[in-house]
């Protein structure tokens, strides 16, 4: 991001766990949710997000799957180059 001059508007730690709860509430504000997991990449409908946008957006900790970015309406979830591409650029 440094290299194309993209500034967070916010940080949060690796180290705050974030869990089931507030995976929800995070797809609840998107209007689409794209995740990666992996070499798969899904796009879901944000909104109000059942439990498989939810599942999906999760890791086998039950914690948030790293890293989430949050695009305007767009919530990017896992690491998946052209998602990144597509929607930083």
């Amino acid at each position: 991001m440094d290299a194309h001059g993209i500034e967070p508007g916010e940080v949060v730690s690796a180290s705050k766990k974030l869990g089931r709860a507030e995976a929800a509430e995070l797809a609840k504000q998107a209007a689409k949710v794209i995740v990666a997991k992996g070499k798969s990449v899904q796009q879901l409908g944000g909104g109000k997000a059942g439990s498989e946008v939810v599942d999906a957006m999760l890791g086998p900790t039950g914690n948030l799957r790293a890293p989430a970015l949050r695009v305007g309406k767009t919530l990017l979830v896992g690491f998946d180059e052209d998602a990144y591409r597509e929607h930083l650029l």
